[in-house]
């Protein structure tokens, strides 16, 4: 059974040695303590029956209406043991008129019998107490009986202010939580309406962005079709302009080959009337001998005959014979066409006032041009034969010359030169560094003519001209090959082989340059430059070493495009070269000419003309649509 409450109510005296009154605070150890204590005293005070005898001998009995009572009340009983509640809600012990109640004494069932079995007293204990202690104890069980009355009062409105405390509590709790729900309702419900606020702010704001986005676009759009306009503008202006001299030039060309070719007729006319005088005189001196004597009429008419075929032109090979061996005759030092020499002289012209120029603005100014010249070297040497190659770097280079940042004349100066030493670099490509000059020059026009001279300062043979060493007019040996393009490197001259492969090179360039034909983009100089520096070549230059190396190298690169513009006119000229100048070089049986004379003579032979040079057609999509090898 559940655990058993046993409240003790007594005086606060102790009688034969059993405490009356306890404490109110006791455990449950010390109350069984105390409650064997009384035991042991009730079993010892039973072994003297003198007290009982005398208790009876007195004729007292015991008082009924007095008496001894032990109540042991049972809470917080299971419902399964209802009947057992109600037997045990009442249960009290009589012992001698004093009244024991147990309240506060929680027992299990398991104890029941040795609570029980510890107050049967013998109805003798009783009259061991007189009748003023009974009344001692009764006073003292009502007064007891008052306290606890009240403490259990007090108690009862502790309880009730407990449970009032722990309604309030309770209903305070509800409160919290319901104002907790409400409040996190409240939240969600903010929560739910700043984000969305947030959203449609954040959707403004990237609208907004995006709006502002699209306007400068629309702004950079704009300017970009106007610069391309304004740019287009500019290069149609710069076209017309740069057609205008060039037809201006080509005007002042004819009619320098007119009064050539008037020049030309009037010697040919003088060169007959000298013919048609010797031969008059010829038959006046037969008609003469013969009047002297008959016997010498045969051999006068022999020599008439003789004089007259001596004096009669054959070719074109023995005039060109007869205007070298009138120059060297002369003393002429430079053997060159008269019109190759004016180029010459105006574009070297050009080149130095430019080089002057330069020259006082880098004396007049501390600003550094070396990373500048240094960006346009490396945009020149890192040409290669593809179009995407050239494009790019002739935008490049284009930009680089156009920099307001720096002079013009310093960024043209720093193109051509560093062009004309990039020639000569071992892997240099000189069909896709004429494509990126041809372009480069449509845009810069007064570029090509500084490029030109600065090519004809390193390179005489591509004017074409070739000087003569003569000891009246060098000093000596190294002087004259100083004159025609040697290095001196530590005072010692380069050699002859290093001088002929640079020459070489040189000259392919020149000739890339001249057969290079983008459509729609002009080439300032084009084929027809290329087939008035052969005609030049053959009519001016003597046969030699130089020119053998400058000429071989002119018809590999240029000879198909020449072929496919002039056809039997360029034959005629391949013709001229095998029927004189091979001719010419042969009779010189120098042992360093059988190489290039074996070349030249392949070239001819095999018509390599008609086969494309490798690296004429640049390699998939070089250029734009209109940059297309023809």
């Amino acid at each position: 059974m559940g655990a058993v409450k046993l409240e003790l109510h007594c005086g606060s005296q102790r009688v034969d040695g059993i405490v009356v009154d306890p404490e109110p605070d006791w455990s449950f150890d010390a109350l069984v303590s105390e409650l064997n204590a009384l035991e042991t005293k009730l079993a010892t005070t039973s072994t003297k029956p003198s007290s009982l005898n005398k208790t009876t001998s007195r004729g007292n009995e015991i008082e009924r209406g007095r008496t001894f009572k032990l109540h042991a009340h049972e809470y917080e009983m299971e419902d399964t043991e209802s009947e057992d509640d109600d037997v045990n809600d009442d249960r009290a012990l009589v012992v001698a008129g004093k009244r024991i109640t147990c309240d506060e004494l929680y027992l299990s069932d398991s104890d029941d019998s040795d609570v029980m079995s510890a107050f049967e007293v013998q109805p003798y204990l009783m009259d061991e107490v007189e009748e003023v202690e009974g009344a001692l104890f009764e006073l003292t069980h009502e007064h007891q009986l008052r306290v606890k009355d009240e403490i259990r009062s007090k108690i009862s409105v502790l309880e009730s202010a407990l449970v009032n405390e722990s309604q309030n509590a309770t209903s305070s709790l509800l409160r919290v939580e319901k104002y907790k729900t409400t409040r996190q309702e409240l939240d969600k419900k903010f929560d739910t309406q700043y984000q969305r606020r947030i959203a449609e702010e954040l959707d403004n704001h990237l609208t907004a962005v995006q709006q502002d986005r699209e306007r400068r676009s629309q702004i950079e759009e704009r300017k970009i079709r106007n610069d391309a306009a304004n740019e287009e503008a500019k290069r149609k202006i710069a076209l017309q302009e740069e057609k205008k001299q060039q037809e201006k030039a080509k005007a002042e060309a004819e009619a320098k080959l007119r009064a050539e070719e008037a020049k030309q007729a009037a010697l040919e006319a003088e060169r007959k009337a000298v013919m048609e005088t010797k031969r008059k005189a010829a038959m006046e001196a037969e008609k003469r001998a013969e009047k002297e004597t008959i016997g010498n009429s045969e051999r006068v008419t022999s020599g008439a005959t003789q004089q007259e075929a001596a004096g009669r032109p054959t070719d074109s090979a023995s005039s060109l014979s007869n205007v070298e061996t009138k120059k060297s005759g002369t003393g002429n030092v430079c053997q060159a066409a008269a019109s190759a020499l004016n180029l010459e002289h105006g574009r070297l012209q050009k080149l130095t006032e430019l080089y002057e120029r330069n020259q006082l603005i880098r004396s007049s100014s501390n600003k550094d041009y070396t990373r500048h010249e240094n960006h346009i070297f490396r945009n020149i040497k890192t040409i290669r034969g593809s179009r995407d190659s050239v494009r790019s770097k002739a935008s490049d280079l284009i930009k680089l010359l156009n920099d307001p940042q720096y002079p013009q004349s310093i960024s043209v100066e720093t193109f051509a030169k560093k062009v004309v030493s990039n020639a000569k670099a071992p892997g240099s490509a000189p069909f896709a560094s004429a494509y990126v000059i041809v372009l480069v020059t449509s845009q810069v026009p007064h570029a090509m003519d500084i490029l030109l001279a600065e090519l004809h300062r390193v390179c005489p043979y591509t004017v074409p001209k070739h000087m003569v060493y003569k000891k009246s007019t060098f000093q000596s040996k190294e002087a004259y090959f100083k004159s025609i393009g040697y290095w001196e490197e530590n005072g010692k001259m380069e050699s002859t082989e290093d001088y002929l492969q640079r020459l070489e090179s040189y000259v392919k360039m020149y000739a890339a340059l001249v057969q290079t034909e983008i459509p729609k983009v002009q080439n300032l100089h084009g084929l027809q430059h290329g087939w008035a520096w052969l005609a030049r070549f053959l009519n001016s230059l003597p046969a030699n070493q130089y020119t053998a190396v400058s000429l071989d190298a002119f018809l590999r690169m240029a000879g198909f495009a020449l072929f496919r513009r002039y056809k039997s006119q360029f034959l005629k000229m391949l013709n001229t070269i095998s029927e004189n100048f091979l001719v010419d070089l042969k009779s010189r049986n120098a042992p360093e000419l059988r190489k290039t004379i074996a070349e030249i003579q392949t070239y001819i032979e095999d018509k390599m003309f008609l086969q494309e040079p490798e690296g004429r057609s640049l390699q998939t999509n070089l250029l734009s649509k209109e940059c297309v090898v023809r």
